[in-house]
């Protein structure tokens, strides 16, 4: 983003504390897609034919997995044994396929333990944030900060895809150069399929346990 002459820029942690400012919970986020959805309007300042389709389908689709969505034991009690406490500030928009899938299971499990505090904003909103957390140069979401709840210190960083996923687009785009449309076709179907483990076990891993 173009930054005003004569200003400071601001640090990772002035964002970090700017952006939880204005984030809301995910039970809203989730209200606020789903109201767009009937409009026919989608999050961010450009607005599409497309981008509308994507909000409407995607809402369906955390509808969906925000019932589905199973956490085993063993996970559960990983998670739960986190003592310290911990902020995901996550940033998104309605028409992003790729949190439709994952942002559901980040939910359930800040559902077991009360010290994981489920934030989300807007990347379109929060440019500058999203600049400090690119995924290969890119403004790839959906994007976890995890931070401490006191400081807001950065612990970890999440996404844009589960481990697996990653994979899979990084494999496809070195033998065709881009993705195409039946590719991204193909990874919803492996979402539906792995039914949010990979993205449960990825984080997981994050936790300070």
């Amino acid at each position: 983003m173009e930054v005003i002459k004569d200003n400071k820029e601001k640090t990772t942690l002035e964002l970090i504390t700017e952006s939880l400012g204005k984030a809301t919970s995910y039970q809203d986020y989730r209200a606020l897609v789903t109201s767009l959805s009937a409009e026919g309007k989608a999050t961010g300042p450009n607005q599409s034919e497309a981008l509308t389709e994507y909000t409407v389908l995607n809402d369906r689709r955390m509808k969906r997995l925000d019932k589905t969505i199973k956490i085993g034991d063993e996970s559960a009690l990983k998670i739960k044994s986190l003592e310290k406490k911990v902020t995901w500030l996550v940033l998104t928009e309605s028409w992003c396929g790729d949190a439709a899938q994952t942002m559901p299971v980040m939910n359930k499990m800040a559902e077991l333990n009360e010290n994981i505090d489920f934030r989300v904003v807007q990347r379109d909103q929060n440019l500058e944030l999203m600049n400090q957390f690119l995924s290969n140069g890119t403004l790839s979401i959906p994007k976890l900060i995890m931070v401490d709840s006191e400081t807001n210190e950065v612990i970890n960083e999440w996404g844009s895809r589960p481990k697996v996923a990653t994979k899979m687009v990084q494999d496809f785009k070195k033998e065709h150069g881009g993705l195409t449309p039946e590719f991204k076709q193909d990874l919803q179907v492996w979402y539906n399929k792995d039914k949010g483990q990979s993205t449960l076990a990825d984080l997981i891993e994050l936790l300070p346990l």
